[in-house]
């Protein structure tokens, strides 16, 4: 029986870069600045605001109205009252939960699963 021993140094190292630069990657975007997460908390535009801007996205604001399209809260619409970019998330005014005690709470959305509608 012959043996194969793959020990092709190059391609271990191509692989190795690819794993560090995604990596890297990773690092960069959770350690970013406030002023780069605000680009990278960014939602889809519906369809009459993408004609009117032309524009695919734009980074969420607070007083923004938006719909929920994916996720447990599809469906649900709301305006946005802040923008947390410390957490990367933000939160609707009518989307609450109540705590075992009755106080209400309001879930975090990532902004990726919303759309602005106004």
């Amino acid at each position: 029986d012959t043996f194969f021993f793959f020990n092709d140094t190059a391609t271990t190292e191509i692989y190795t870069e690819q794993i560090v630069g995604s990596v890297r990657c990773v690092q960069e975007t959770v350690s970013a600045p406030s002023h780069i997460r605000r680009k990278l908390l960014s939602a889809h535009l519906s369809t009459e605001l993408r004609k009117k801007y032309s524009v695919r996205a734009m980074p969420v604001r607070k007083d923004d109205e938006v719909i929920v399209v994916r996720g447990n809260f599809k469906g649900h619409k709301g305006k946005v009252t802040t923008v947390y970019r410390r957490k990367w998330c933000i939160y609707i005014d009518k989307l609450q939960k109540t705590k075992a005690n009755g106080a209400p709470y309001q879930i975090p959305i990532h902004p990726s699963n919303v759309t602005i509608t106004k």
